[in-house]
């Protein structure tokens, strides 16, 4: 299994303009809109903010994972985004978050889902990988780096 699996190019942002939780969230599911027309990204983000009340998917050195369950989702969705600024997150190490990696997955498919975040989270615990994440010069470096992983 491999992450780019479920990523786009069109699906990596690498420059994040919110400065709020929420706002980072909507801006992380406006480009899903556009990739799939049918989603009501309203409520995947309604989603994303109820996951967040349980406790923050900021789990330190810089990183957010939000993600969620949608009943109309046919596949695992992952969005990745980068904030120069960081964002207050509510992250576990109380730092600012630049790094974040959305993970939408149907409802039906628990165990992928999780496979996934496992993944997500392997990946972004090698410091190597998040350096190279966070100097990346722009859109096409970042797809470079993450197509291969």
């Amino acid at each position: 299994m491999k992450l780019s699996d479920y990523l786009a190019k069109e699906l990596i942002l690498p420059e994040l303009k919110s400065e709020t939780k929420s706002d980072v969230l909507n801006e992380l599911v406006a480009p899903l809109g556009e990739q799939y027309p049918e989603m009501d990204t309203d409520h995947a983000v309604r989603v994303l903010l109820d996951r967040e009340r349980l406790g923050s998917t900021g789990i330190g050195d810089g990183i957010a994972i939000p993600h969620g369950k949608l009943e109309d989702l046919e596949k695992v969705i992952v969005v990745v985004g980068r904030s120069r600024n960081g964002v207050e997150f509510e992250a576990l190490d109380h730092s600012p978050c630049t790094i974040f990696f959305l993970v939408l997955a149907p409802e039906q498919v628990a165990g992928m889902h999780l496979r996934v975040l496992a993944q997500i989270s392997r990946l972004l615990k090698d410091e190597e990988f998040r350096k190279a994440f966070l100097s990346a010069d722009d859109l096409e470096a970042l797809w470079a780096l993450l197509k291969g992983v």
